[in-house]
């Protein structure tokens, strides 16, 4: 997937948990963009992989891509990190959420995620959309349309 349709997803997901939490939407939501971003660290051409161009370069030479960036292995010690040093929660769980998202729609290419790193197995859904392609562009509907819908559902409560 793109950077838009990560960045698109991450704020659908935000938007989402915000319903069923008490946490302040928009460090949620804003979280959840900086989150939907970071799993690329691992490729140099990616929105972060340009940003922060020399960490990119290693973690992409010790891991790869799709790999460490994109398992639960890598979730867990980033929840362990934000646990330990970050004390507003909303912006822990944005962060975490967004990474999330992240790898769902990674998972929903034809190249998939190493889950389960450090073990190579490639997780991928049954049914792949093409990045940049037409199938992309379908989704990034679809979660622009859910945006839409959680956001009301968050910003103009009952």
């Amino acid at each position: 997937m793109t950077g838009k349709t990560h960045i698109i997803g991450g704020i659908a997901a935000s938007l989402a948990f915000a319903q069923v939490t008490n946490y302040d939407p928009v460090l949620l939501v804003g979280a959840g963009v900086v989150g939907a971003v970071i799993p690329d660290i691992c490729h140099s051409g990616s929105k972060i992989g340009r940003t922060l161009p020399a960490l990119s370069k290693i973690i992409s030479r010790l891991f790869g891509h799709r790999t460490f960036t994109h398992s639960l292995l890598f979730l867990a010690l980033t929840a362990f990190i934000l646990e330990s040093f970050v004390t507003v929660e909303a912006l822990s769980a944005g962060l975490l959420v967004g990474m999330l998202s992240h790898i769902v729609l990674d998972m929903a290419t034809k190249r998939g995620v190493k889950l389960f790193f450090p073990f190579k197995w490639t997780i991928r859904f049954p049914v792949t959309a093409t990045t940049g392609g037409a199938s992309e562009y379908l989704v990034f509907s679809l979660l622009s349309l859910l945006t839409v819908y959680f956001g009301y559902g968050v910003f103009l409560p009952q």
